[in-house]
């Protein structure tokens, strides 16, 4: 998933429009739709962490998808796993597909060993 998908479907899941969203955050509705559309690849963190707060996502995920290094890595197996025991067996399947995307998608490049789990 790339940014501009995360940011389309987020605000899509909340029925927002881009004019709302500009209200909600001084963006204006031109930026927001070249993040959307991928023309905008690397949007400031204050930008970033405003998106975030109005759609419920991680900012950490975030700058990731922006090509911004996190401080701390975001591993699903080390912080979230305890917090999955809540979920459906559908939603559990939707997790190991996005999992999987996220594999599929890897790069050479995009494995950073220090962050990877033993």
């Amino acid at each position: 998933m790339t940014l501009g998908q995360l940011m389309k479907d987020s605000r899509a899941r909340l029925g927002l429009s881009l004019r709302d969203v500009e209200r909600e955050t001084g963006i204006s509705n031109g930026h927001l739709s070249l993040l959307e559309s991928g023309t905008v690849q690397r949007p400031s963190p204050n930008l970033l962490e405003k998106l975030a707060s109005l759609y419920g996502v991680s900012y950490s995920l975030l700058m990731e998808l922006s090509g911004y290094r996190s401080a701390e890595p975001i591993t699903v197996a080390s912080n979230s796993l305890g917090e999955m025991n809540d979920l459906s067996e559908l939603e559990l399947e939707q997790v190991r597909r996005f999992v999987g995307y996220l594999r599929s998608t890897r790069t050479d490049d995009s494995i950073d060993d220090k962050t990877r789990t033993p």
